[in-house]
């Protein structure tokens, strides 16, 4: 009998990584979701007041229309069938239905600092989704976990992680930047800003600050911006025009395509300053550039995803009760809650 494989997407990012990866494993039976939640968390969806994350507003919507485009065989939450093995795009969450399946976390790509809020999740037992990608990988809950670099497996085991679950497969739509510049973007020989959405997931970002260093650098020079797709865009292109009126703005487009032609990339705490440094462009971060150069993804011609199709295929073959040992309930959240124990 054909095993059942669930794919549990996110952000459009996360999706088409699934998407490559499912592309590898034809001999399964392959389903599609979006990021879903339950319970309290699932009515605070409901609301409205999440719209800013994978369970809703943009991201999901792109990730809904994705599916339906490319003509993914589709379920809703991982309802309808008996799964045998799982792949998600982060941990931050872990649904109570694949709590007892095969589990895959793939490495989404850069991941934050840690901050006060990473230490009180850790030692507060408070819900991982607080400290946001900081918290990646700290709900032992996977079987395995396919990181970019063997540098993120060095700093995932930093961090507490389980070493024999690390895989370092690379992760898809990092591991190839060299095929962006085959590409038909117009603009050649500019400053590309890539923007993050700091403000929208709740923490402090001084944008007008970060704009004039960026007219301070750009001096005379083209600049394009292409800002983050979970950007409250109205009041970001409203900022640029007051400090760089010149500057090209992208909502949307091809990024990889974009930083290909690019003399300078400028980000703030976003993966794409992976791409500029896979192409040899000069970039800037936020982050630490000789921390960053130790955690790049490996470059292997875009074999990241039949590298994880292979780990799933050793996976779904060691019976459950090898993999697994009894799981205790996090201390301080109630049964009823998503992340309760996980």
């Amino acid at each position: 009998m054909t095993k059942n494989i669930l794919f549990i997407c996110g952000s459009l990012n996360q999706t088409t990584m699934m998407h490559k990866i499912a592309s590898n494993l034809n001999e399964f039976d392959c389903y599609f979701t979006p990021f879903y939640a339950e319970n309290l968390l699932e009515n605070i969806r409901k609301t409205g007041y999440l719209k800013h994350t994978i369970l809703d507003g943009k991201h999901f919507q792109s990730t809904s229309n994705y599916i339906q485009d490319n003509k993914l065989s589709l379920d809703v939450g991982g309802k309808q069938k008996n799964y045998d093995l799982v792949f998600t795009g982060t941990d931050l969450i872990v649904q109570s239905n694949i709590r007892n399946k095969r589990l895959v976390l793939i490495q989404e790509g850069i991941t934050e600092p840690d901050d006060l809020l990473i230490w009180m999740v850790k030692n507060l037992k408070l819900p991982r989704f607080l400290a946001n990608t900081a918290a990646t990988g700290l709900s032992n809950a996977y079987d395995r976990f396919c990181v970019a670099s063997h540098g993120y497996r060095d700093h995932f085991i930093s961090k507490g992680i389980q070493p024999e679950k690390i895989i370092v497969t690379g992760i898809p739509n990092f591991d190839h930047a060299q095929i962006a510049l085959d590409n038909t973007f117009p603009y050649r020989n500019y400053i590309l800003v890539a923007t993050s959405s700091i403000r929208e997931t709740g923490k402090f970002d001084d944008r007008i600050g970060f704009l004039k260093k960026v007219k301070h650098f750009a001096q005379n020079k083209p600049v394009i911006f292409k800002l983050h797709p979970n950007e409250k865009v109205h009041r970001s292109e409203r900022e640029i025009r007051a400090i760089l009126p010149q500057a090209i703005i992208f909502r949307e487009g091809n990024t990889p395509h974009m930083v290909a032609n690019c003399d300078v990339l400028i980000t703030q705490v976003s993966s794409v300053v992976y791409w500029g440094m896979a192409l040899g462009k000069e970039v800037h971060s936020y982050f630490d550039l000789d921390t960053l150069k130790k955690l790049q993804p490996i470059q292997n011609n875009g074999t990241s995803a039949s590298h994880i199709a292979d780990v799933c295929r050793n996976l779904v073959q060691i019976p459950m009760e090898k993999l697994r040992t009894p799981i205790n309930k996090r201390t301080l959240t109630p049964k009823w809650s998503p992340f309760g124990f996980d």
